[in-house]
């Protein structure tokens, strides 16, 4: 699972990382990204990337309700191509999810350790997503998204099951590409970033709260403090 996530990078960091030639998002540093709110994505327009905001949390076009949202935050990569929402939006309808970090917890005893994961070059990295658009009942336009996860590599087993996919440049660029349309080219991409290159810290038992959104949510702490 990945619950909660960051992107504190400056914005034309983003920019030159993904090569996108259009901004329509207001961006701004985030330190504990969570469902159901607006994120930023790279998506593919005609061949221009644009960097948008979509709310996390995918709400299906056939969807009746919006809360649908708080059960797709992910999606499993293991059976995209076996269910129909997800093998749909598998061909065309690919985005990116830039971040610097994701957190996960770990159970100790009674309480949930949270640690915060980055690549070990700490630059700006890509979630493997899909979105769908869903119209509401007045009519009004929704993007939505959610973030595929894998199996965990060596580091991120260590505290929880399941891991974001995470892809490599050369793979951002085949994801976002809307002429690859082969499914099974796609799902081979869906594989655990290396556990060798990236690195992983405690972080404060705050961050489990989504209405603390400050800086000194990636400081490391020690071990069992609050």
């Amino acid at each position: 699972m990945c619950g909660r996530f960051t992107l504190t990078a400056a914005l034309p960091d983003v920019l030159n990382t993904f090569s996108v030639d259009e901004a329509n998002y207001e961006y701004s540093p985030r330190y504990n990204i969570a469902p159901s709110q607006t994120i930023a994505v790279v998506a593919d327009h005609d061949g221009r990337r644009v960097l948008e905001g979509y709310r996390w949390g995918l709400v299906p076009r056939w969807a009746k309700d919006i809360k649908i949202g708080f059960k797709m935050i992910n999606a499993r990569a293991e059976t995209l191509d076996t269910k129909p929402t997800f093998r749909n939006l598998l061909a065309r309808n690919r985005v990116i999810i830039p971040a610097d970090g994701f957190f996960e917890w770990q159970n100790q005893g009674k309480e949930k350790q949270p640690f915060r994961f980055q690549l070990e070059s700490k630059q700006i990295f890509g979630f493997a997503g899909l979105y769908d658009e869903w119209i509401d009942p007045e009519g009004n336009k929704l993007r939505s998204c959610t973030i595929i996860t894998t199996r965990p590599n060596e580091l991120v087993q260590r505290v929880h099951d399941r891991m974001p996919v995470i892809l490599a440049e050369d793979a951002v660029n085949i994801w976002l590409d809307r002429n690859v349309s082969s499914v099974d080219q796609v799902m081979n991409m869906l594989q655990p970033y290396p556990g060798k290159s990236m690195i992983v810290y405690p972080v404060s038992r705050s961050v489990g709260n989504v209405r603390n959104t400050d800086s000194s949510l990636i400081e490391e702490v020690p071990l069992n403090s609050k």
